[in-house]
């Protein structure tokens, strides 16, 4: 009899635990999480994302939500560190519940959390980790459960090496990289493969440097047409306003990472001329109705222009919100599926497929900086 009654009791819990579950069928919210880095050397990306996440969540919300159910976010900061990444990712998919997981921004704490997400079977999409190694692991598999809204750095590389030579007729380059990151590297080693002039001369920093002056006198007397600049904006942008006071005139081109207003705040607006970076969304690109209407709904929710970033995290919303509705379910196994099956999704980064490695087939756009503004934007198309 006893048994009977701790069995009955046992079985009530169990039920009970998994009707409050973010992933269960009758959840009344659906739980989606947030791994940002909302502190330390990179807060920016992460804390612009996060506001893109929200903006999107709280107009789905508004909306009715996916099939009635409100969308509950539960974001915690990861400190702009790997360990804590992958910490945040394992409470967020085995302690709350989430039927997926938005973020990390940087590519090493993406592939930090990748082993609790794959542990857990939990969707992770990751609306900037751009190093190639992010959703293939070092076989050349794919990584089941995690999933991008930007491209790659491989695509970066070669567009800025092209854009190098087709528009601003570089024929010698000099490449001031980041031997510490693991986005640096990518993107530099991407860019050599493409570029077919000159590498002038390859010097490097690391991640938390503050004076450059050595190895921009190293350069500065060269013959060369362009710097290639792959890097964050903490160290871009000092690098940026130390070569343009030492007199350095050269075009700088940049990936991404150049994409926050704290670049143009640490270089001084002054200094930012002639720069030019790839982007994942422009105000200055031709827009579409949607693009606009996020643009409009950015401005009034943060009196701000919004940038690459919140764009991006507003897409990766939306993308799992679509996946959620093609696969009829919040079971995280189920959303990963439908995400694998996106085609043709209008993103406000650009319409997008995921490929067969998690990667969304789009346009990139080539951003121009002239007085720490954008003034130009080239799409161009993979």
């Amino acid at each position: 009899m006893k048994n009977t009654f701790f069995m009955l009791a046992a079985s009530m819990l169990l039920l009970t635990a998994c009707s409050s579950s973010g992933s269960s069928k009758d959840a009344d919210t659906i739980k989606i999480g947030g791994d940002f880095e909302l502190s330390g050397n990179v807060a920016a990306y992460g804390s612009a994302e996060l506001n893109g996440v929200k903006l999107a969540i709280k107009e789905i919300n508004a909306d009715g939500g996916i099939d009635g159910k409100k969308i509950e976010l539960v974001s915690k900061d990861n400190k702009s560190d790997t360990t804590e990444a992958a910490s945040v990712a394992t409470n967020l998919a085995t302690k709350e519940d989430v039927v997926a997981i938005v973020g990390p921004a940087t590519s090493g704490a993406v592939k930090a959390a990748i082993p609790a997400v794959t542990r857990a079977k939990v969707p992770l999409i990751t609306p900037s980790g751009t190093d190639d190694s992010v959703t293939l692991d070092s076989s050349g598999k794919v990584q089941e459960y995690v999933f991008r809204t930007c491209y790659q750095d491989s695509f970066q590389g070669i567009t800025l090496a092209n854009f190098a030579t087709d528009k601003l007729n570089a024929k010698k380059v000099v490449i001031i990289g980041d031997n510490s990151s693991d986005y640096a590297k990518g993107l530099t080693k991407a860019f050599k493969k493409q570029f077919k002039g000159d590498i002038v001369d390859e010097v490097n920093f690391t991640s938390g440097d503050t004076d450059f002056q050595a190895i921009l006198t190293k350069i500065k007397d060269k013959d060369f047409d362009v710097i290639y600049l792959p890097g964050y904006y903490n160290e871009a942008g000092l690098i940026i306003k130390q070569a343009r006071e030492m007199g350095i005139t050269q075009p700088i081109l940049g990936a991404d990472g150049f994409g926050d207003s704290e670049l143009i705040k640490l270089a001084g607006a002054e200094n930012v001329n002639d720069v030019y970076y790839t982007g994942h969304f422009s105000t200055k690109a031709d827009a579409t109705d949607k693009t606009k209407d996020f643009i409009s709904a950015y401005k009034k929710e943060y009196d701000a222009e919004p940038s690459a970033f919140n764009a991006l995290g507003y897409d990766s919303i939306y993308l799992i919100k679509q996946a959620i509705k093609d696969a009829d379910s919040t079971d995280p196994e189920k959303i990963k599926d439908a995400l694998e099956k996106v085609k043709d999704f209008e993103g406000v980064t650009g319409t997008m497929s995921i490929d067969k490695d998690h990667n969304p087939e789009k346009a990139a756009v080539v951003i121009q900086l002239t007085n720490g503004e954008e003034s130009n934007a080239t799409i161009i198309n993979p």
